[in-house]
């Protein structure tokens, strides 16, 4: 499984030829470093809650206009697409097979944000490898330790390296990948990556010093 980040928490799932594209929120397109003809070869499009950073309509639109492809997310994503005339299938927690992801969905709490409702938000095992927790940081999370690769929140609003770290800690993945970092300077990713890098060493977790858009792992 290939997988590839287009900036902050926007990713795309490659197995057996077959892609699947994650949040392609408000920075994904915002520096004109990723263009929506980026995504022309996606077969699906997975929505984790309403937050503009994770959906941003005008993005969706876009990439629509070079691909109708099915858009899979929650009831509260799935009224407001509904309102634009997009069509989309809405999942409930479960199992949920698209090409060769078997994709277990459950319902994680988003960590609280400054003046701003919690929303509902899906996160995800992937092929029973991948724990994508999106925005949450919840305790259930731990029921899945030592899980092959975490999709981790690097650094938000809503939360601190420390608290981070330590979710990691508890959670003992194998490897790490880093999201939710749209917003900082590279010089600063690169600073906080390196120190993200010799932390997790101790441990013998590998933290994947991700950059560029469209840089990847395979695992």
């Amino acid at each position: 499984m290939k997988i590839s980040k287009y900036l902050h928490s926007c990713l795309v799932f490659e197995l057996d030829g077959y892609k699947l594209l994650f949040d392609p929120g408000n920075f994904t397109f915002v520096e004109n470093l990723v263009k929506p003809k980026a995504f022309a070869g996606v077969h699906g499009i997975v929505i984790t809650h309403i937050h503009p950073d994770h959906f941003y309509l005008e993005n969706i639109k876009k990439i629509l206009a070079i691909n109708k492809v099915p858009i899979y997310t929650n009831a509260e994503v799935g009224k407001t697409l509904e309102k634009e005339n997009i069509k989309c299938t809405v999942w409930e927690d479960g199992l949920h097979y698209i090409g060769p992801f078997k994709l277990q969905v459950i319902s994680v709490v988003h960590e609280p944000v400054l003046d701003n409702p919690t929303p509902p938000m899906m996160g995800f095992i992937i092929n029973d490898k991948v724990l994508h927790p999106v925005d949450s940081m919840e305790d259930a999370l731990l029921a899945h330790k030592g899980i092959e690769l975490l999709i981790m929140v690097s650094m938000a609003p809503f939360t601190n390296e420390l608290r981070i770290a330590a979710f990691a800690d508890k959670l003992q993945p194998k490897q790490i990948l880093p999201v939710h970092d749209g917003y900082a300077k590279t010089f600063f990713i690169k600073q906080r990556y390196e120190n993200y890098t010799r932390y997790f060493k101790k441990q013998g977790i590998t933290f994947h010093e991700l950059y560029q858009p469209g840089d990847s792992i395979t695992i």
